[in-house]
């Protein structure tokens, strides 16, 4: 089966990358590990069971899948893990620790499997930016444009901002700015990007989950230049990565350029004007718009 997804991935665009990863379930053996790795799928994405929007079968319990990460430290596949636990108020853990207090289970499979490629998705603590430092050149970590901008004041009552791991406090937020302004090159950039319809997110139970595809790259421009660090980008978003997922150098590019006019959209329509889609921002002036190289 993914074979068969690589192969007609590659008949939309020849000379387009595109990466393919599975999702860490029951059905998912060491067998399936080998066959998806000749295939061309590059890693395997986890999900704690309920800690976001389509998680409810995600993983309870990691050891059980060991010989799974043994296959892939084999075939060196990325390990992709969304780095929470669930709430639980009788352990005092709720959705502004739930990130650390996964930490210790992300530093135990390293310790297990040394080289395996960990990469933490969507980090938004301290506590995980120090961990990820400290845990060598086998693990990684991305960071979200939106999470560059957000503390929880920026959440609460705002539906439109709320996301999984949710947005920590400022001293967090500064930690991420800082590891991305240092040019750390185990950090880099992920969008986690969410096109979760406006009735589900102005809603009593918002989905979880910020849009921001359309405007990714202009959205981080104009954060790292108020951070004063612009000359980041590349780095961060474009170089990082790949090289941690061991890819070949792309040769496609894109050009930012200087806007006065470039206003984020107060939405984005979809199925003949049935429904709409609210982007991280909307209606605010940006200062950068995209052009791509023909």
């Amino acid at each position: 089966m993914a074979l068969k997804y690589q192969e007609e991935l590659k008949q939309l665009d020849p000379e387009v990358t595109y990466l393919m990863t599975l999702y860490l379930g029951p059905g998912l053996t060491p067998e399936e590990v080998h066959k998806a790795a000749k295939a061309g799928v590059v890693g395997v994405k986890s999900y704690p069971k309920g800690v976001t929007t389509n998680s409810e079968s995600g993983i309870e319990s990691y050891e059980g899948y060991y010989p799974v990460f043994r296959a892939m430290e084999e075939a060196n596949m990325v390990l992709n893990l969304h780095g929470e636990i669930p709430s639980d108020p009788a352990r005092d853990i709720c959705v502004l620790n739930a990130e650390e207090r996964f930490l210790p289970e992300l530093e135990k499979i390293h310790q297990s499997f040394p080289q395996l490629r960990i990469v933490l998705e969507h980090v938004t603590s301290k506590a995980a930016v120090d961990k990820v430092r400290s845990l060598g050149p086998t693990v990684g970590a991305t960071i979200t444009v939106h999470h560059l901008e957000l503390t929880i004041d920026d959440v609460a009552g705002r539906n439109h901002h709320f996301c999984k791991p949710i947005a920590k406090f400022p001293h967090d937020r500064e930690a991420i700015r800082e590891v991305v302004k240092e040019g750390h090159p185990r950090f880099f950039l992920g969008s986690d990007s969410a096109p979760h319809p406006r009735h589900l997110k102005e809603c009593v139970t918002a989905c979880a989950g910020v849009f921001t595809t359309p405007y990714i790259l202009p959205y981080l421009a104009t954060t790292l230049e108020k951070l004063g660090c612009l000359d980041r980008l590349r780095g961060f978003a474009c170089e990082n990565g790949p090289r941690f997922y061991q890819l070949q150098p792309q040769t496609a590019t894109v050009k930012l350029t200087r806007s006065l006019t470039r206003t984020v959209e107060s939405e984005f329509s979809y199925g003949d004007g049935e429904g709409a889609v609210v982007p991280f921002l909307a209606g605010t002036s940006l200062g950068w718009e995209l052009e791509f190289d023909k």
